[in-house]
């Protein structure tokens, strides 16, 4: 698989993988990141993207003057066979009531109705190819094809915390009040991203995530949200 090692400024290098959303190629940006974040380098941060490893170093620090050798064989060694396949992630969604604004437009796209849309979107199991856009925005992918509708063509100012939406191949759950230009479907009452919980980051990459359906009443009980 074909690396590329380019400097980001003076405090960053980035290693890229070949241009495409592929499982493996963001499995072997997830291990490559792994091998730098153990590598006893002088880095302030390392993220995974879908085929890229952004690497943040301390450039005044011992050893910096190496760095860019060091990922060069890191990137450069053989994939050691372990398996990238991360945890399953179960998460509910409603699609009921106000919570899918989007579902009609899905269906026209698809040419199909929303209970199938619907159906669609709750039958496969996606991957968590990237996290980011903002703190625990998981990128997730592949939707499947038929109801896959491409972003919208007015983006929303402000896009509720918890929306579950599509666009272009993929599906995300807004972990915060934000501009945003997906088609939304759902609602998820667990928050992606809580800084007070133990674990902050709901999805990582490589993670696997099943979606379930649950009524408004459920949604309404088991909502993180303040605002319901």
């Amino acid at each position: 698989m074909t690396v590329r090692i380019l400097p980001a400024g003076d405090s960053a290098w980035l290693i890229e993988l070949p241009e495409r959303i592929d499982a493996a190629v963001n499995s072997r940006a997830i291990q490559i990141a792994r091998a730098v974040e153990q590598a006893g380098l002088p880095i302030t941060d390392v993220v995974v993207g879908y085929r890229s490893v952004m690497v943040y170093v301390d450039p005044l620090a011992d050893g910096a003057d190496a760095i860019e050798r060091r990922l060069s064989e890191i990137a450069a060694a053989p994939a050691d066979g372990e398996s990238l396949i991360g945890p399953l992630v179960e998460v509910p969604v409603c699609y009921d009531g106000p919570f899918g604004p989007d579902l009609a437009d899905v269906a026209a796209f698809a040419n199909c109705s929303t209970d199938e849309v619907i159906a669609r979107h709750l039958a496969l199991e996606y991957r968590v190819f990237v996290v980011g856009f903002v703190p625990g925005f998981a990128y997730m992918a592949p939707v499947d094809p038929r109801i896959a509708a491409p972003r919208r063509s007015s983006p929303r100012l402000k896009v509720p915390a918890g929306s579950v939406a599509v666009a272009a191949g993929q599906t995300g759950i807004y972990p915060a009040e934000t501009p945003g230009g997906w088609s939304l479907i759902g609602r998820c009452p667990i928050r992606p991203y809580d800084p007070d919980r133990a674990g902050p980051f709901l999805f990582h990459p490589g993670d696997r995530v099943r979606f379930h359906r649950i009524s408004e009443a459920d949604y309404r009980e088991a909502s993180q949200w303040s605002d319901v």
